[in-house]
């Protein structure tokens, strides 16, 4: 475990329930002071690197939201985030768009011959 310094990259993941989807935020270490490091976003952490059981072994708590933590970035992180920034551009246009009595037709086609070449 190392304290922040300038330059280090970090995230955080939010969920809004148990059903939401992960939204993950990444932002880069601008300044230090005594015992903080400020983000690009503005977010202040506590630099004193603490057990994090959730997503990684090491993060860095949110100063005055000890229960908030933000982490190195890493590859997997990324594809996470990737993956997940995914599935809510999916989820987002499933939602928002109106679909044609046409377009429905032509989804439940696509849909039963996909289901044929799974059988």
């Amino acid at each position: 475990m190392r304290y922040l310094e300038v330059g280090d990259k970090l995230f955080n993941v939010k969920r809004d329930g148990f059903n939401d989807f992960a939204r993950y935020s990444f932002s880069e270490v601008v300044s230090l002071t005594k015992t903080l490091a400020v983000l690009k976003n503005g977010v202040r952490l506590v630099n004193q690197p603490r057990k994090s059981y959730i997503i990684s072994d090491v993060g860095y708590p949110v100063s005055k939201n000890k229960g908030a933590h933000w982490h190195i970035v890493t590859i997997e992180a990324i594809r996470d985030a990737q993956v997940e920034n995914a599935k809510i551009e999916a989820h987002d246009w499933f939602h928002e768009k109106q679909f044609t009595l046409k377009e429905i037709m032509f989804i439940h086609r696509k849909f039963k011959e996909l289901e044929k070449h799974l059988e």
